[in-house]
């Protein structure tokens, strides 16, 4: 079984840990006969164990595992810091973290919890992320770690960070698709009633925190749903704006400020989403499979899904199908 430790401590925001929670440690009987290995297993870990921690909100928590298990898991979750703004990381995570890495775990951070892991040494030289409103702190108290603010996560292999609070989600379920595939990811996703993969980065959220509801969008809305279901055909902005019964200019404007993101580049992207429980099965070449969602050629297939997934499409099968 794959470990999961997650770091709680004293005055943390609780949503980030429950969804650490609510990913790794949840019971999942909808996933019967879709996993090749067994769930998670789950261990919240504190600097001082079986000893009450305060949440934000007034309620407290007590966490049943140390640090020593946390540097002993799988995979290694720092939701978050006590201070960020003061620097202050425990000695006791600095340690854990690096012990973790060394043995070869996989550290993840979310939010704020990217200061932890370069006050561990584990972003030196590495693009990374954390939530816009530290990304310029982040850049500033570690010259060596190339902060990227625009994007929801950011994944190296054995450490991967993300933005702020619900990006958590986002990273949470790219682990599970790296470790049980999409159909796997796609099922648990649904359950937490969100999307599987969000398009567009967290500049969306800077640039406009709410965006204005107009009549408008819901034709926007109407045209996504259309495109999800014909996306082996050919899809423009004219024939998406059509689908909206919107003018282009009229629909680029919103679309653009409903997704955070273009219309087409949000239709390369469901057309990748929709491509890896392809890439999962044996059936199909990649070439089938590029038209089977509508690009071109495998070409252009491979120059998208290398662009979003940091891999080609060959390689996620190789890996992915056989987990499948």
């Amino acid at each position: 079984m794959h470990t999961v430790a997650v770091y709680a401590f004293d005055g943390m925001a609780p949503f980030e840990l429950g969804v650490v929670v609510e990913v790794f440690g949840l019971a999942r009987p909808e996933l019967a006969g879709l996993l090749a290995a067994p769930w998670y297993g789950l261990k919240v870990c504190a600097d001082r164990p079986d000893t009450p921690l305060r949440a934000v909100g007034g309620f407290s928590l007590t966490a049943h595992h140390g640090l020593d298990e946390l540097a002993a898991a799988d995979t290694v979750i720092v939701v978050a810091v006590p201070n960020t703004f003061s620097g202050e990381v425990s000695p006791g995570l600095v340690r854990a973290l690096r012990t973790a890495h060394e043995r070869g775990a996989r550290i993840v951070s979310i939010c704020s919890g990217a200061f932890a892991l370069a006050a561990a040494g584990l972003l030196d030289g590495q693009e990374v992320t954390t939530h816009w409103r530290y990304a310029e702190l982040l850049q500033q108290r570690y010259p060596s770690v190339r902060v990227n603010p625009d994007v929801l996560y950011v994944d190296n292999g054995d450490v991967l960070t993300s933005a702020g609070s619900a990006a958590g989600i986002d990273l949470c379920l790219h682990l599970v698709r790296r470790d049980h595939g999409a159909k796997v990811a796609n099922t648990v996703a649904r359950r937490f009633v969100v999307p599987p993969h969000r398009a567009g980065g967290q500049a969306q959220f800077i640039e406009a925190a709410v965006a204005p509801v107009e009549e408008e969008d819901d034709g926007v809305a109407r045209s996504m749903q259309w495109a999800l279901d014909h996306l082996a055909e050919p899809l423009t902005v004219a024939v998406l704006a059509k689908a909206a019964r919107m003018s282009d200019r009229s629909y680029l404007r919103h679309f653009t400020a409903r997704n955070g993101t273009s219309p087409m580049r949000w239709v390369i992207t469901q057309r990748i989403a929709a491509s890896l429980p392809l890439l999962e099965s044996p059936e199909g070449t990649v070439e089938e499979i590029a038209v089977a969602v509508g690009f071109e050629s495998a070409a252009t297939y491979r120059h998208h899904f290398g662009r979003a997934m940091r891999t080609s499409p060959t390689a996620y099968r190789r890996t992915f199908g056989r987990a499948a």
